[in-house]
């Protein structure tokens, strides 16, 4: 068994920087992605909260709220953050109004009536607060504790009854059916409902327990489509005639006193309305006194999360340090810690969900959180295990406690590798471990749309998967042929790499074998063309029929240039990527890639074109690490130069200022890694060696306590000086372009030297990342 790192009792005390001349929190800016599809969500939650309140509007509303002017329709507790597609949670919207005239019959209760538009400079996004103001007059405020959320509405001047609506619904609009019951005396709304998750199969159950603070109770009711009135006091309501979707819920009208304010706390529960209920009240014990108690400990609780992570900027700008500090504080938003509110199972340890998606976070979130947050990512780990022992099979996507559709390969197989070979925990079961990958690769499940994978019996026999291939034993999408074929062969040498580390070398020989199958839908003499124009270029990755005959798929086919490829409107041979991109995605074996594409010279020729045509697309994550593969081919310095186009282009610190969907914190992480100056290889155990974006940077271990520092000599904010001259490691010469996770554990400091030229640092064969060219995983091993 591989030697683990053994977790201390306790997490050790927060380290506080002598560098860090100011609160960290100044430079997180919760809005940065609510504009240009990024999808964040920019509300009041505890690092993986279950509970996240923020107002809903009807504009970009994945992740509840964006900055760009549309209409508010409610303040929910639950959301996801980063995803892509449909909206997600925001179940049981509550939504504050004056009913003209103090006429329940003038008040407005569906949707598309109710809404309002939200003051533009009222918004205030910070860590654990979030407010504004509506055009109504309305002040609303929230925070959160770990299950329940905590609001205040403050109402115009006026003698009018305020009105507080609970609407039954959620952000999708997908409700099956639901209930709510008012109690006439307190206003206290209690109810569940089932709904679809945005991106699965399946549904899920959601409660809720809501109670008012800080006004007595004028009425209360029941409202349907919209219409209101004072009896019943309950409510049962089901999805409506042929897809109709009816709209209803409840209501509680309030006599307010002279400060015009009312406190709505909400407690949620995926379990019962009495757990809903029992958090809500335990976490949030004085409503009319925590607020500002609730907002403290959530800033606390984003400082200590934050606290492993010190910064000398030598003069970066702010633009910098509020994208690198924002994008890590979105990294520890989802995936969400559901422990004690999962109705399925209870394994008696940590569980958490919104893993949405596996195919996005494996490249840079989850190596992100082995740094930063490595307790967490345990129990994440541990959290796969726990479903594919109750499941059967471990999950690419994940949320609500729903299966979500896979993407690609069975990515859960990179991030277990991933934290096998970084020596995460000895209190992950690695034989279980072991066991679960393996049923990926081994057994095809009857439903491959949302979990383990499809094809088997050809990738068995055939040793790719076929275009149109038939495949009787399971059933998905039948599609992406080229991307899961080269996916699968890199999850299958993470396998490879987990079996030797094991000892179970027949195990590792028999993966590695099939980690090269990508090479057969190699077409040699296949070309490209754009606008029909030959770009010069020979040798891509194709569809192959299961005779053996070549299909074809434009390489330019799903990329910037000819339009997005989706998995449920216009699937094709490769998912949310072309060929062109696609052509990189050889991680574990980049020197045989570069020899099938003529060697070192023809390799970057090929890398410069995709880069600076329009091929490349950084707003989504497969196009991560092409921007650092020049450390293949022994020219590392023009990966710092890739990088230096990117980030200034592509990522600022403004609401539109990342170049696509968050996808749970991915954009961050890669801006992260990116200025770090560390980018990691997904599934194995290297950094790859960049000048950081700041004078220095250091990352104490949560667990070890040793620091790791990242500094360099001739650093210049304008970032004339971008090239790597030289290097040491804690003093003595580093050559190699690559470093491994023992220098985060064991602490150290790596000093580059930067210069303004290209120099020959890091250009030997001996000191390029490594390749199993050499058809053995050893050549992974640690190196630090």
């Amino acid at each position: 068994m591989k030697r683990s790192l053994i977790l201390l009792s306790g997490l050790l005390p927060a380290i506080a920087s002598a560098k860090q001349p100011c609160d960290v929190l100044k430079y997180v800016d919760p809005l940065i992605g609510t504009q240009n599809g990024g999808n964040v969500f920019p509300g009041a939650t505890l690092p993986y909260g279950l509970a996240k309140a923020v107002a809903d509007v009807d504009g970009q509303n994945t992740g509840g709220f964006g900055t760009d002017g549309s209409n508010v329709t409610g303040f929910s507790s639950v959301h996801d953050s980063g995803t892509g597609g449909n909206p997600s949670l925001g179940n049981f919207p509550i939504f504050p109004q004056i009913c003209p005239g103090d006429d329940l019959n003038s008040c407005s209760f569906r949707i598309g009536d109710r809404k309002r538009h939200y003051v533009n400079d009222s918004v205030k996004a910070t860590p654990g607060l979030f407010a504004l103001e509506l055009e109504t007059g309305i002040k609303a405020q929230m925070t959160v504790s770990e299950h329940a959320a905590l609001y205040e509405f403050t109402f115009p001047p006026g003698d009018e009854h305020p009105l507080v609506m609970l609407d039954l619904t959620d952000l999708w609009q997908s409700r099956q059916n639901a209930s709510i019951r008012i109690d006439e005396k307190t206003g206290r709304m209690t109810g569940n409902g089932t709904f679809l998750p945005s991106f699965g199969a399946g549904s899920y159950q959601m409660h809720f327990c809501t109670d008012f603070f800080g006004a007595d109770v004028h009425d209360t009711g029941v409202w349907v489509n919209n219409r209101a009135g004072d009896e019943p006091k309950q409510l049962y309501v089901t999805r409506g005639f042929n897809l109709f979707y009816l709209e209803a819920g409840g209501y509680a009208r309030f006599k307010t006193g002279a400060d015009r304010k009312l406190t709505v706390r909400m407690g949620m529960s995926f379990k019962s309305v009495g757990q809903a209920c029992s958090n809500a009240e335990k976490e949030i014990s004085k409503p009319l006194e925590d607020f500002n108690r609730l907002v403290g400990a959530a800033k606390n609780a984003w400082r200590e999360k934050l606290s492993p992570i010190s910064v000398k900027s030598g003069g970066a700008s702010d633009n910098i340090l509020k994208s690198f500090w924002s994008g890590a504080y979105r990294n520890m938003i989802a995936p969400q810690n559901y422990t004690g509110e999962n109705p399925h199972w209870d394994s008696s340890r940590p569980y958490f969900d919104s893993f949405y998606c596996i195919w996005d976070s494996f490249r840079v979130q989850h190596p992100f959180l082995t740094l930063v947050d490595p307790n967490a990512q345990i129990q994440m780990v541990n959290t796969l295990l726990d479903i594919y022992k109750y499941d059967g099979w471990l999950p690419d996507c994940h949320m609500s406690f729903c299966n979500g559709w896979t993407q690609g390969g069975s990515n859960a197989d990179v991030v277990i590798a991933d934290a096998y070979v970084k020596n995460l925990s000895s209190t992950i079961d690695w034989d279980l471990a072991l066991k679960a990958v393996i049923n990926d690769a081994e057994n095809e499940p009857l439903e491959w749309s949302f979990h383990g994978r499809g094809g088997l019996a050809s990738w068995k026999k055939l040793d790719y998967i076929p275009y149109l291939d038939f495949d009787p034993a399971g059933f998905g999408t039948n599609s992406r042929s080229i991307s899961r074929t080269l996916e699968y062969a890199y999850d299958d040498y993470c396998i490879a790499s987990m079996a030797g580390g094991m000892g179970q070398k027949d195990v590792e020989s028999k993966f590695l074998r099939t980690s090269m199958n990508w090479r057969n839908l190699w077409k040699a003499d296949q070309v490209s063309l754009i606008n029909g124009t030959d770009t010069g270029f020979k040798g891509f990755f194709q569809p192959k029929y299961q005779n053996g005959t070549w299909g074809y798929q434009d390489p330019i086919a799903c990329s910037a240039l000819a339009g997005f490829c989706s998995l449920t409107s216009n699937p094709s041979e490769t998912f949310e990527a072309s060929v062109w991109q696609y052509l990189f995605y050889v991680p574990h074996d980049s020197a045989s890639l570069i020899e099938l594409l003529g060697g070192d010279d023809a390799f970057i020729k090929r890398l410069d074109y995709f880069h600076t045509i329009g091929l490349a697309d950084i707003s989504n994550e497969p196009v991560f690490l092409t921007v650092y593969m020049y450390h293949y081919a022994g020219r590392p310095a023009l990966s710092a130069k890739r990088i230096h186009t990117y980030i200034p282009k592509s990522f600022n610190a403004t609401p539109g200022g990342l170049p696509g969907n968050d996808d749970s914190g991915a954009m961050g992480a890669f801006f992260f890694f990116s200025v770090l100056g560390l980018f990691p290889v997904a599934g194995q155990n290297v950094y790859l060696i960049n000048p950081p974006f700041m004078e220095e940077i250091s990352l104490t271990h949560p667990i070890t306590g040793k620091k790791a520092t990242v500094k360099c000599k001739g650093f210049d904010a304008a970032y004339k000086n971008i090239y790597i001259q030289s290097a040491t490691l804690n003093g003595e010469p580093w050559t190699k372009s690559w470093l491994s996770h023992e220098f985060f554990t064991n602490g150290g400091t790596l000093e580059l030297t930067l210069g303004s030229e290209e120099s020959k640092w890091g250009s030997k064969a001996e000191d390029r990342p490594p390749s199993m060219k050499s058809g053995s995983t050893s050549s992974m091993s640690k190196q630090f």
